[in-house]
């Protein structure tokens, strides 16, 4: 492995519109595209080789790379090609790199054929908005997109924080600050502190972690401000359900109240395989906030949330996973197959055939 042949490969990704790049020791650099796993027509990379691009990623910050890495998640650029978000870890006593390619322009919500409540969302001047999902199933880049739409749409002033920065905006309408944990922060939390005075409209943190940094994110919606992050659970209800549990058993209550006061909707997608096989479409569950929703919340009901989305379709624009698997099958956009195995629905099938 050479800078050469590197960047041959990270050209590649972007020619053909891969999301990701695997470098593992023992494999060939692989590609993901369309949801598959696709070996590039090279040898088995050597430790020598996959040493070799962790180090490059390191160089590009002006670091060395450490002999007790274990992992770290950081950014690299390919000048005038586009920009990476890298995973170095270790197995098997190896250091393996993962990059996720990020594209050269944030993509607008029909773009992405996102529906057109997230425009909608994000247009509530305060409160909690959630993207949630699985890793690698599209969080990022609708949180991108709909920052995007506030940018464009308002004068305001947006500080997001990242680890790393993953798109790059430029201000258009609003004015945008983004910080890097690790460069140009600590931490998310020690960042959100600092936000606070930094007199913000908007702040959008990559991802919430820890009990610090939910914390801070709820008091900030609660004082006015308007706050995007995402979070690693399957729909709205799993995702209340894990942010209460991560306090203490006498907070929970008052957690509760206080994300029915300052929760104003929770995004929750999933990638699926379209029909023909070359093509990744979005599957989306919104939940937006009604006051029967906020009261399953304050009441600690999160098992009815689902039934108030479902009904909520026609009046808030609101969908279940399964509303939104079943139109994209009766639009032959994709199998039964694949709708059923995305589903948590154990009567997908019923479903569709009564809805």
């Amino acid at each position: 492995m050479d800078n050469a042949i590197l960047n041959q490969i990270l050209n590649i990704a972007f020619e053909k519109k891969v999301s990701d790049i695997h470098f593992e020791v023992d494999n060939p650099p692989m590609f993901r595209a369309r949801g598959h796993l696709i070996r590039a027509k090279l040898g088995p990379l050597t430790k020598q080789d996959t040493d070799f691009v962790a180090t490059a990623v390191m160089a590009q910050h002006g670091r060395k790379l450490p002999e007790d890495l274990k992992e770290f998640d950081t950014s690299y650029t390919l000048a005038n090609v586009g920009r990476f978000r890298v995973s170095i870890f270790r197995q098997r006593g190896n250091l393996g790199v993962v990059m996720r390619v990020i594209p050269h322009q944030v993509s607008t919500f029909e773009q992405l054929n996102l529906p057109a409540i997230l425009g909608r969302i994000a247009q509530v001047p305060n409160g909690l908005i959630l993207v949630t999902g699985p890793t690698g199933n599209g969080k990022s880049t609708t949180l991108a997109s709909m920052m995007k739409y506030i940018n464009d749409s308002f004068d305001y002033n947006i500080i997001t924080i990242e680890d790393p920065i993953e798109f790059l905006f430029t201000s258009s309408k609003s004015c945008i600050i983004q910080r890097e944990v690790g460069i140009d922060t600590d931490s998310f939390s020690a960042a959100l502190k600092s936000a606070m005075r930094m007199n913000p409209d908007v702040i959008m943190v990559g991802e919430m972690r820890d009990l610090d940094t939910i914390d801070a994110c709820l008091k900030a919606a609660e004082t006015g401000h308007l706050v995007l992050s995402t979070f690693h659970t399957h729909n709205a209800a799993s995702s209340i359900n894990r942010i209460v549990g991560y306090f203490s058993p006498e907070a929970q209550e008052n957690t509760r109240h206080r994300l029915a006061e300052s929760l104003i909707a929770v995004i929750s997608i999933r990638l699926i395989r379209g029909k023909s096989g070359d093509t990744v479409l979005p599957v989306l569950e919104v939940m937006y906030a009604t006051s029967a929703i906020k009261a399953c919340i304050r009441d600690n009901k999160l098992d009815e949330i689902e039934q108030y989305i479902e009904k909520g379709r026609d009046e808030y624009g609101m969908q279940t996973m399964d509303q939104h698997l079943i139109q994209l099958c009766r639009a032959e956009l994709i199998t039964l197959d694949e709708a059923k195995r995305i589903s948590h629905s154990k009567d997908l099938e019923r479903k569709l055939m009564f809805s």
